[in-house]
């Protein structure tokens, strides 16, 4: 009898053996057995005949040719349907194995899952069990601990009635103290305008794991005037919080029955930072960080973050307000990298690999303080102040400055999100260069009122001339840019061989005009800019929009200093690359009477009549 190669006979390989039948029906190639009627004898001429008639079948042969074939070499008859049946019943043998495998499987994955939310459910339990639990405890009086409003809120309402009833030492207000109190990100910096509540929240934050013994905090302020008035609300929050902890005047500093301290210090300079040098801190916080001018006291004092304790991670924070001579670098590490209240990683290499910091800005205005919004006299004390303290105060606009050359700038205003410009917009670049210094090149987009539209920049630094030209190129490839104009020092040899840096530009394909320098070119430059950014009174709107993907368009325009010895113009020594490519721009479209009408591209009449006004560059 033939087997498989693995001893496993398959259904046409065991259709030689006797079978039992359970009716009267005997199947084909069979016959009965003289010993027993229930059981069939094989014949293997039959048999054979069927074998034959099967590989016809799976070589293409029809059914009924397969069915004539048996007939004329066995004269017994079997219907095409037997015969299918016959064919085809391994397979369908496999198949009933194959959906009752997949039945098994799918409730095996049923019974999993189900005992997956049964695990998940217990867990909830025993974490609710443990929180009422805590509440109980704090509730009797055994133990002084953080508690969650959401946990109070999840209760029982017997408990809800017994911690209505209890005197809550500190409730933090809804949305961004809130919101700086529950961070998880390494570094968080809360600011805005003054009154927001960002210092009480400085001395609540290195509360939340002082009933761990190796929790040691340092609370910083620049001057220790600055500093007593953080300690005097310290003595009156504190002991409440944890009863037990003992004020040290000669250290300065809380200790704690658990063993954690909170050390209350000040740094007005590098010299005064390197007393914590060598100390080990899990939470460090600086209360009015841009009143230093430079990071430097910052970062010094953030080498000193470390923790022996897995279960308490270590946490910089940091408050203050606009207008302050540090401003700018605290704008340019928190404010600008990343949309407030989200969280933005700062990749740093190590020779373990990259590893991140994550930090988080949060915004904080008057409104978000109850307390000093009951009446309104301090709102209409900060709104009394002039323009620019106004909004540094009041609206804590960290793009203010009391010297800015373009105060109008507002980036609610002018910084909008990107989108697809129209095709038959006309475009056009401009670019400030420089080697040393950085280089910058500006895309504007006009519609039909003539609005300008800055929707991509280039902020490059050491490229020589071609590879600039190069990468200008590159970015606008597929676009039909109408004209280009360039700083026109750059058309000056002063004295080198071989083609200006304007020359090896246009070589490279880069085609570009001078920009204009008229007498007080730059003065009328800065007055196109003006018009600009001031907002029509009858629309709502300015002439021009900055696309928010031109980060440092938008980061030095508002805080580009006026120059002291000309007002009118703005500080060269300043970060004024990308301005000046703003103000090229803003002069080869300047804002006429006539514009205002609307729509100031050329009919097709006077397009015909006009002439280059270059003829070697074709403009």
């Amino acid at each position: 009898m033939p087997k498989s190669n693995t001893g496993y006979l398959s259904y046409h390989q065991r259709m030689y053996e006797p079978k039992k039948i359970r009716g009267t029906l005997i199947p084909f190639g069979y016959k009965k057995s003289e010993d027993d009627p229930k059981i069939v004898l094989p014949i293997p001429e039959e048999l054979d005949v069927l074998q034959e008639a099967i590989k016809l079948h799976k070589k293409g042969q029809s059914l009924q040719k397969c069915v004539d074939y048996i007939y004329s070499k066995t004269k017994r008859k079997i219907t095409r349907q037997g015969f299918y049946k016959i064919v085809n019943k391994n397979n369908i043998k496999k198949k009933a194995r194959e959906s009752a495998r997949e039945q098994l499987d799918y409730q095996r994955d049923r019974v999993l899952k189900a005992k997956r939310e049964l695990d998940k459910e217990r867990s909830k339990l025993q974490t609710k069990n443990k929180k009422i639990k805590d509440l109980d405890i704090v509730l009797e009086g055994k133990v002084k601990t953080v508690i969650d409003t959401k946990d109070i809120e999840e209760a029982s309402p017997t408990i809800k009635k017994a911690f209505e009833e209890k005197d809550v030492i500190f409730q933090p207000n809804q949305g961004p103290q809130s919101d700086f109190l529950a961070s998880s990100e390494r570094e968080v910096f809360y600011g805005g305008a003054r009154g927001g509540g960002k210092s009480y929240a400085m001395l609540v934050d290195p509360l939340r794991y002082c009933d761990k013994q190796h929790h040691r905090a340092l609370l910083i302020r620049r001057t220790m005037p600055e500093l007593r008035d953080l300690i005097n609300h310290s003595q009156q929050l504190y002991s409440k919080a944890y009863p037990g902890a003992k004020w040290r005047e000669q250290e300065k500093e809380w200790r704690f029955p658990s063993g954690a301290r909170i050390e209350f210090g000040y740094a007005e300079n590098l010299t005064d930072a390197l007393r914590y040098q060598g100390q080990s801190y899990t939470w460090i916080g600086i209360d009015e960080l841009p009143q230093y001018p430079t990071p430097d006291i910052y970062n010094f004092l953030r080498s000193s973050l470390r923790s022996v304790d897995p279960e308490i991670p270590v946490y910089m924070r940091a408050t203050g307000n606009p207008g302050n001579v540090g401003s700018l670098w605290v704008k340019e590490m928190f404010v600008d990298p990343c949309e407030s209240n989200k969280r933005f990683d700062v990749e740093i290499p190590t020779p373990m690999g990259v590893k991140t910091i994550s930090r988080k800005f949060i915004p904080a205005k008057l409104q978000d303080n109850p307390y000093l919004m009951q009446t309104d006299d301090y709102y209409a004390m900060l709104a009394s102040l002039p323009e620019v303290q106004k909004k540094q105060f009041l609206e804590g606009d960290w793009d203010a400055y009391e010297s800015s050359s373009f105060p109008e700038f507002n980036r609610q205003i002018h910084v909008i999100e990107p989108f697809d410009i129209p095709r038959n917009w006309m475009r056009f670049r401009a670019a400030d260069w420089g080697y040393s210094s950085p280089a910058c090149c500006l895309w504007f987009a006009v519609d039909y009122d003539n609005n300008l539209f800055v929707y991509r920049e280039l902020y490059t630094k050491r490229n020589t001339a071609d590879i600039f030209a190069r990468k200008v190129l590159e970015m606008e490839d597929g676009e039909y840019i109408r004209y280009g104009i360039l700083d026109s020092s750059t058309w000056a040899r002063r004295g080198d061989i071989g083609p200006s840096i304007a020359e090896t530009m246009i070589q490279e394909g880069c085609r570009w005009r001078q920009s204009d320098r008229s007498p007080r070119s730059r003065i009328a430059g800065k007055v196109e800019v003006h018009k600009r950014l001031r907002v029509d009174e009858d629309t709502g709107y300015p002439s021009m929009f900055i696309f928010s993907n031109c980060l440092n368009l938008i980061r030095t325009l508002p805080m580009l200093p006026v120059d002291k010895n000309n007002p009118e113009d703005v500080d060269t020594t300043a970060d004024d690359h990308a301005y000046d490519a703003l103000r090229y721009g803003c002069m080869s479209r300047p804002i006429h009477p006539v514009s205002q009408r609307g729509n100031d591209f050329l009919t097709s009449t006077e397009r015909q009549d006009s002439a280059p006004a270059d003829s070697i560059f074709g403009y």
